[in-house]
């Protein structure tokens, strides 16, 4: 029994009761709260039971976000987090307070905007792959057949598995939109699927594992649905697929470093692997500067797929912030006319009215920068608009001397839209929105977009410093990256800092304000005051110095799991 209920009620007893409340069911969970055992009772049928986890999260509020081919997608906008336990008085002082910390830890991810579902629908393959499954595929039930690199709640259903009824939750971007041109009615869809497999925050997640998931990873797919006509276009970003790190410090911005001691080859190739094997071919779009700091990068990437002698894989550089300084954001048309022969080979899916497939898509772009972000997000708007351009065209919906930019209606409702998807990406990602978006929006540059982006850029540069390395281990415990271990012993989370965290920047600050406070009350002579100046800010500029050398020993670090281990 694979059915999916779409109205539930829980019952708190000494047991959960979950029962289903459509029209016609009879079916009923029971947890225990004490052996925390499970089991689904169908009249007078019951199954074997299994063990659960010792919480249940439960999605208190939904919002439909719209219909995809008639099938209600959902946003998952509220959850509760329920103990199985009655009463904490069990645990010890020492797992009190960690208990504590991870429950805030899972409440920090289910409070980052994006968590989509749909009963009845499978929201992790595009229409293309949907169309070209067997019959056998169809039938199994949502989670089995999920595509698991976009699976977030997979770790938290391992005990569920024997459920058929289990529904996946993919952390997408959803943005569904009606839009009318030539006063013809058309559905608009952009999903934005992030993958699960190396997540995690920007600066302690980059480049790849050695399974080959790159970080920050996500497959964009836009669909245009006309009648029972559909098409779709497909891209994805992820980091530059070798072993790379830029651990925070303190400084602006980290220096990069790529790893000496490991054969990037293999974790190269299996990425290519896996994204030929998915997608076809693949256009490289290295969007990283190609001078200073991001230099290397950007040589090692062109150096691999050189070596790597692919003919399926082509790789085209092209530096963002040099081909658009002083606000020449149209040279960014040069790199969509260098790939136009390309995307048209590539073509997209389409499906007529009749559900005969008019064409596939045969590969995609994959677009990166160094967060796979800002930039990013304005080269993947941009083929995206030259794609739609198509369609609706083939699909009869503009005139053949019409063009898309023309339709001021829908290019407001396209533009914002993708402005969003980069804000919700980068939000996930960085902590902030992301930058540039002025231009996504709007089509140039504007000087409230570079006031907009600086102060973006401070609030990253705190959080990435401060406050990453909890957000790290939120998204680590959610995944199951990191398991709690029930016994009384020392978590990761007891660890203590080392003495210069709290002694540098209290002598700093003390330093410091001495220093305002001679400046203020100035002392007999000025060669007084100007000697107990130069003593206190001498003081904190030297502790200052320190600090910021030692940086990574003051930035909030992940503690539940070593990212230099796993890279």
């Amino acid at each position: 029994d694979s059915t999916t209920y779409l109205n539930l009620s829980i019952i708190f007893l000494p047991k959960f009761y979950i029962e289903a409340c459509d029209d016609g069911a009879d079916a009923v969970l029971a947890i225990d709260r004490v052996s925390n055992e499970m089991t689904l009772t169908v009249r007078e049928h019951q199954i074997p039971t299994v063990q659960v986890c010792m919480y249940l999260i439960v999605i208190t509020k939904k919002r439909n976000v719209g219909s995809l081919l008639g099938h209600a997608v959902w946003k998952a906008v509220d959850f509760d987090v329920i103990s199985y336990k009655r009463t904490v008085l069990h645990l010890t002082e020492n797992q009190t307070q960690d208990n504590k910390t991870f429950l805030s830890m899972i409440n920090n991810v289910l409070t980052t905007d994006g968590f989509y579902f749909c009963t009845d629908y499978d929201l992790t393959h595009t229409l293309q792959r949907l169309a070209n499954v067997s019959h056998d595929f169809q039938e199994m039930s949502l989670l089995e057949r999920a595509d698991q690199r976009f699976v977030w709640n997979g770790s938290l259903l391992r005990e569920f598995l024997a459920q058929p009824e289990v529904l996946d939750v993919p952390d997408p971007v959803v943005v569904m939109k009606p839009c009318r041109i030539n006063g013809k009615i058309f559905e608009w869809i952009l999903i934005s699927r992030r993958s699960c497999f190396r997540a995690g925050v920007r600066y302690y997640v980059r480049g790849i594992d050695s399974e080959g998931h790159a970080a920050n990873f996500v497959e964009t797919e836009q669909i245009v649905l006309y009648g029972a006509g559909r098409a779709s276009f497909v891209q994805t970003r992820g980091s530059m697929p070798f072993f790379w790190s830029q651990r925070p410090n303190l400084k602006y911005k980290p220096k990069p470093l790529i790893s000496k001691n490991t054969n990037h080859m293999d974790g190269f190739q299996r990425h290519f692997d896996s994204q030929v094997l998915i997608y076809g071919k693949q256009t490289i779009l290295n969007l990283v500067n190609q001078k200073g700091s991001e230099k290397p990068l950007e040589q090692a990437f062109a150096k691999m797929v050189t070596g790597m002698e692919n003919g399926m894989i082509k790789y085209v550089a092209f530096d963002f912030h040099k081909e658009c300084s002083g606000m020449r954001w149209d040279r960014l048309n040069i790199l969509v006319d260098n790939v136009a022969e390309t995307q048209d080979e590539y073509s997209y899916f389409m499906v007529d009215t009749e559900g005969k497939v008019l064409s596939q898509q045969k590969g995609t772009f994959r677009s990166n920068c160094m967060d796979c972000l800002d930039r990013t997000n304005v080269i993947q708007s941009m083929l995206a608009r030259r794609s739609i351009q198509s369609q609706l065209q083939r699909m009869g919906v503009l005139h053949v001397a019409q063009r898309i930019e023309e339709q001021a209606d829908f290019e407001k409702i396209y533009k914002n839209a993708w402005a969003d998807n980069a804000n919700a990406c980068a939000k996930q990602y960085a902590g902030t929105g992301a930058l540039k978006t002025d231009f996504t929006r709007t089509g140039k540059r504007t000087q409230m977009g570079l006031v907009m982006d600086g102060v973006n850029s401070a609030v990253r540069y705190y959080k990435n410093n401060f406050s990453d390395g909890f957000r790290q281990d939120s998204i680590d415990l959610f995944l199951g990256n990191y398991a709690v271990d029930e016994t009384d012993g020392p978590t990761p989370l007891r660890i203590q800092k080392d003495w210069k965290f709290l002694t540098l920047p209290i002598i700093m600050v003390v330093a410091f304000s001495m220093c305002i406070i001679c400046l203020l009350m100035a002392g007999d002579t000025w060669t007084e005051t100007l000697a107990y100046v130069l003593f206190w800010g001498t003081a904190a500029a030297v502790t200052a110095a320190v600090i910021v050398f030692n940086g990574r020993d003051f930035v909030d670090a992940p503690k539940l799991v070593q990212k230099e281990k796993m890279d």
